[in-house]
């Protein structure tokens, strides 16, 4: 691990943090890896203890999440079972998390049954912008790209569906894992050939691949600057597969005690213990 703080600040004018890097683009990116390679690896490079936990790459995200919903055919399959007929989306489907819900990839979830008895859990890829764009095709789309990382959208499902709050839903306060790292462009490769894996208390509940995805990141990123400019700095988290507690029968949801862990390949693993609010108030 490299201290970029420790670098910006004996290197006036760098960015101290991810997010400021990923703001310079991918001509930043590009200028950090030189940085890297002629000797700023070693220099400030930290020994990373036991046992110290990642926080979220990027902590507070500068915009909200944009969210892809029902982008498996599988996963709309399920969701069917419990809510009705759903039509196959010939365009992606959009909802936002609010920032305040990331959290890191090891941080416990704080489940308030005064609040949901119904937390789900989803795994998801996540993409995030390192290149300002509008009206991007698709062949030119991936790249915009920075990189790649894991989100679990966490989702409260009885108040995202009993009264169609999609956003209050899913944006319960630090309850979305993000990270554990952003993994760049260059080294994922093709984003559509990525497998992903949720586990429950070490049960396996989703496991599929970013190629059973009915609109691909390059279509979801053509798409959307279609209407609005991409920023640096946005993170796009593009649906998950089937296996979510909602569509199971009988239904099983997150609570206090459990843990939900996620992986996508090449992307690292989350691991996160639910635990009550009464546990957090005497933590």
């Amino acid at each position: 691990m490299v201290d970029l703080s420790a670098m910006a600040k004996a290197n006036p004018g760098l960015p101290d943090t991810v997010l400021g890097w990923i703001e310079r683009g991918l001509p930043g990116r590009e200028r950090l890896r030189r940085l890297l390679a002629d000797g700023a690896a070693e220099r400030y490079r930290i020994e990373v203890i036991d046992g110290a936990e990642l926080v979220a790459p990027i902590p507070r995200l500068p915009r909200n999440v944009i969210c892809v919903g029902a982008n498996y055919v599988e996963h709309i399959d399920e969701s069917e079972r419990v809510v009705g007929a759903l039509a196959l989306p010939d365009a992606p489907v959009y909802f936002t998390k609010d920032v305040r819900s990331i959290c890191g990839p090891d941080d416990d979830i704080v489940v308030d049954p005064a609040v949901t008895t119904q937390l789900d859990w989803e795994v998801e890829l996540a993409v995030v912008i390192g290149t300002e764009g509008r009206d991007i095709s698709p062949e030119r789309a991936l790249d915009h790209v920075w990189g790649y990382a894991i989100l679990n959208d966490i989702s409260a499902r009885d108040v995202q569906l009993s009264r169609n709050q999609w956003w209050k839903g899913k944006s319960v306060e630090s309850s979305s894992p993000f990270g554990p790292y952003i993994v760049t462009s260059d080294e994922v490769g093709d984003p559509q050939d990525l497998d992903l894996w949720c586990w429950v208390d070490g049960v396996e509940k989703q496991h599929g691949s970013t190629k059973q995805m009915i609109h691909s990141v390059a279509a979801i990123i053509a798409d959307l600057s279609s209407t609005l400019t991409l920023l640096p700095g946005d993170v796009i988290s593009t649906g998950t597969p089937s296996g979510v507690g909602l569509a199971r029968n009988p239904q099983e949801w997150l609570t206090a005690g459990r843990l939900v862990e996620t992986e996508i390949s090449l992307l690292g693993r989350q691991a996160n213990r639910v635990i009550s609010k009464k546990e957090q108030a005497h933590g």
